[in-house]
C-alpha cells in the first residue's frame, strides 16, 4: 500500500482516494492537488 503524506505537517494522510484528511493538522487535500501542493522550504543557511 502506497502511503500518501499532508503536504502541511508531513504525517500520514487517511481516507481517500479522492480527497485525503489528516489526523493531526484537520486538514484536507484532493489528491489531485498532493503533487501540486506548494510547500516553502525551510530557509538554508548561508
Amino acid at each position: 500500500m502506497n502511503t500518501t503524506h499532508c503536504p502541511r505537517c508531513h504525517n500520514e494522510l487517511d481516507e481517500g482516494p479522492i480527497m485525503y484528511r489528516c489526523a493531526h493538522c484537520r486538514r484536507a487535500v484532493f489528491a489531485a492537488d498532493l503533487e501540486n501542493e506548494y510547500v516553502p522550504r525551510h530557509p538554508v543557511a548561508a
